[in-house]
């Protein structure tokens, strides 16, 4: 029987539809596009604009890898609690580093200042709170005097989480496992810390105080923020969507604002990934809802943080939220409400109403919290620990560098339009012709605004950036260009022989072929297959050949197509089909002789060029055979000897090698036969064989003559083309 290869199929349905050559522009204009670029001092605002900000300055490197908490004297110092090693570090301005304290625990977890210039340090695990003199230098723990000890409470908290003062200089405590707050007289040497406020959430993870003067906390469990009056009453001021409140920090005007993460469901969170010292044996497993201090990455809490305003007379609502962010630290300013975040290091201003700012990019995974002084707002990271202050005010001269532009091809670059609501600001470009722009780029150049080319050479790539001085705002900055062209691609040609593709419904069944480019398709692309070679079916025909090719154009014209065909030993080309849009066609077979043939596919991005600017390129198949003749049978001869039929025949193919044959004696079944030799491989073959005659059935009436039979061979060539020829023999 006849019988056809089974393969992938991969044709292209569609002609390229990209756009047209000419002049172009790069845009950015939005903030996910500003996003790209690197901006010192230069706030990102979530309406797509640039403006000039405030100035974040590295003051130093600890040599932890984190920094859980941070704090700040009236001079000026910023105290650091560090993990891995557990200590805490005072950080001069001019980013001179001291260690005023260390422990034998897995890190510092929370620092305070107290009104009398002492700092306080809660450890973890161990759960203590150390009073240390700011002008102490390496106090060991064990030198060091204990003011909260959870081993003196009844509850017995296993963590502590966050430090706060209220107005009269007394120390609250917030603990988790259970979550309790706890009231520390430290002005007091003797003083035993009194059970403020108990919870039945898992962890009292931050604390506040408002303008009244009531302790505002919210708890990791349920995500709750509580308001707790002086007598310890609570009462539920809000219940999040969340199920941690990371933050709290209270405006000026009363308003309790709320950061929160992670969904509320069943099912405990991975335990807290700690890194200890060698000589200390902890585990530390935290169930509901295992904080956010796993800082290593954003598998903990996978859906982002919200923001939410509690105003003091009205509802909560949600005015923040980020699905990429996770924010670790709030603090309020009369510009605005800062949020500190991970795991991108941003720092974020966001307003009442939603509209936010990205005010500063820090080169650590994680901006974990705030402390204010007189010379800026320290913020303090993790992965690395650092310490960074923001300047109040607005940096004298801020700059916003863009993303690296690919033309993907040589381009002339033109006019700079840049949308601007002042003229605080200069514009400066450079390009190159290799991405890293370290590398041999052109050097920056101003740019007039609005006026004029870049005055840049020709090149691939383009840069740009923008100084903006205070009070300047930039909306949309765009770069036109024009890419030089570039001839059409033809990367690859396929031939198959015997495929139709959009052939016409007949009503006769068909036959499903399928046909490839010659390369192996890569596994990795087969579920998202290359644009160019995406499936399409074709059908069976002998009478047909169809071509395929995959091309392309560097500058996205539109193209067009020619296919001409060559014979063995012709010189010319002759043209087959002009003008076509799509990346392949099909031809009937029998308009040409049996033999071998090439294709050339000639490109052309004429339909995006002017007349007599359009370019071509061309590229030529390999051989293909068209066979649509059937081979020539002859000389044969049949004749009975001892009881069997003897068989000689001849068969010829003009084209294609013989393929295969059979027959069949008085219309009964076929029998496959093989050549003289055994081998089919040649035009010619010559088969010799012996048949049986077809046995009478049972029963059956002899006929008037029984010892005549026919016997009918059929011989098919490689393109399935097939001839019979039959004899009598007596």
């Amino acid at each position: 029987m006849r019988r056809l290869p089974a393969s992938l199929i991969f044709l292209c349905l569609t002609a390229s539809v990209a756009s047209a050559q000419g002049t172009r522009i790069w845009t950015q204009q939005r903030v996910e596009d500003f996003e790209k670029g690197t901006p010192r001092g230069v706030v990102i605002r979530s309406d797509g604009n640039l403006e000039a900000g405030p100035e974040s300055k590295q003051i130093a490197i600890t040599p932890s890898t984190y920094v859980w908490s941070i704090a700040a004297d009236s001079a000026g110092n910023a105290y650091a609690a560090t993990g891995s090693p557990a200590t805490v570090l005072r950080v001069t301005p001019d980013g001179k580093i001291a260690k005023i304290f260390s422990s034998k625990d897995l890190s510092v977890q929370a620092v305070r200042v107290g009104k009398d210039g002492s700092v306080y340090a809660a450890t973890l695990p161990s759960g203590k709170v150390y009073k240390i003199p700011a002008n102490s230098a390496d106090l060991d723990e064990s030198k060091a005097d204990v003011v909260f000890d959870p081993t003196q409470t009844e509850e017995k908290p296993k963590y502590i989480w966050d430090l706060a003062f209220d107005s009269s200089g007394e120390l609250y405590v917030a603990t988790g496992g259970p979550a309790a707050v706890y009231r520390v007289d430290v002005t007091k040497a003797s003083s035993k810390p009194a059970l403020f406020f108990k919870s039945d959430e898992q962890h009292i993870r931050t604390i506040a105080f408002d303008k009244a003067g009531n302790l505002i906390a919210g708890s990791d469990g349920s995500g709750l923020v509580y308001r707790v009056d002086s007598s310890g009453k609570s009462y539920v001021l809000f219940d999040a969507p969340k199920r941690e409140i990371t933050s709290l920090t209270v405006g000026e005007n009363g308003t309790i604002y709320a950061s929160a993460v992670g969904g509320k469901g069943p099912g405990p969170l991975p335990p807290l990934p700690v890194q200890g010292i060698p000589s200390v044996t902890a585990t530390i497993t935290i169930v509901q809802p295992g904080s956010v201090q796993a800082f290593n990455g954003n598998t903990v809490i996978p859906d982002g943080s919200e923001v939410y305003s509690i105003p003091a007379h009205g509802a909560p609502s949600k005015i923040w939220s980020a699905h990429d962010d996770i924010v670790y630290a709030l603090y309020w300013t009369p510009r605005g409400l800062l949020a500190s975040s991970g795991n991108r290091g941003r720092i974020y201003r966001i307003a009442d109403d939603g509209q936010y700012a990205d005010i500063a990019h820090l080169e650590a995974s994680q901006a974990v919290c705030f402390a204010d002084s007189p010379r800026g707002l320290y913020v303090a990271t993790a992965n690395t620990g650092k310490v960074y202050i923001l300047s109040h005010a607005q940096s004298a001269e801020s700059t916003y560098l863009s993303d690296v532009f690919d033309a993907g091809v040589f381009a002339q670059w033109g006019r700079a339009e840049v949308d601007a609501a002042s003229t605080g600001y200069e514009l400066y470009a450079r390009a190159g012709n290799i991405e890293n722009p370290q590398r041999a780029w052109s050097d920056w150049k101003k740019v007039t605004p609005n006026n004029g080319s870049l005055g840049l050479e020709s090149s691939r790539f383009v840069q740009w950036k923008v100084v903006l001085h205070p009070g300047a705002t930039v909306g949309s900055v765009g770069i036109n260009y024009l890419p030089v062209n570039m001839a059409p691609v033809i990367d690859e040609i396929a031939v198959v022989p015997g495929a139709r593709v959009n052939a016409q419904p007949s009503g006769q069944p068909s036959q499903n072929i399928s046909i490839n480019f010659n390369a192996q398709p890569n596994p990795i692309l087969q579920l998202n297959t290359e644009s160019g070679r995406e499936p399409l079916s074709g059908i069976r025909d002998k009478s047909a050949v169809t071509a395929r090719w995959a091309a392309h154009d560097d500058n996205g014209d539109e193209i067009v197509y020619s296919v001409f065909y060559r014979g063995d030993s012709e010189t010319n080309w002759q043209l087959l089909k002009a003008r076509i849009t799509d990346r392949f066609y099909t031809f009937d077979a029998t308009s040409l002789p049996d033999g071998g043939y090439r294709l050339k596919i000639v490109a052309s991005d004429a339909p995006s060029h002017n007349p007599g600017e359009a370019l071509t390129t061309e590229h030529v198949s390999d051989r293909f055979l068209i066979d649509t003749t059937p081979p020539v049978l002859s000389a044969m001869e049949a004749r009975i000897l001892n009881g069997k039929i003897r068989v000689t025949l001849t068969a010829t193919d003009s084209a294609t090698p013989i393929g295969h044959a059979e027959y069949s004696v008085d219309a009964g079944p076929w029998q496959y036969v093989e050549p003289v030799g055994k081998l089919s491989d040649s035009l010619t073959e010559h088969y010799d064989f012996e048949a049986q005659p077809k046995p009478l059935p049972p029963g059956a009436e002899p006929s008037a003559n029984p010892t005549e039979h026919v016997i009918t061979v059929r011989v098919f060539d490689r393109y399935e083309n097939a001839a019979a020829a039959k004899a009598v023999v007596r």
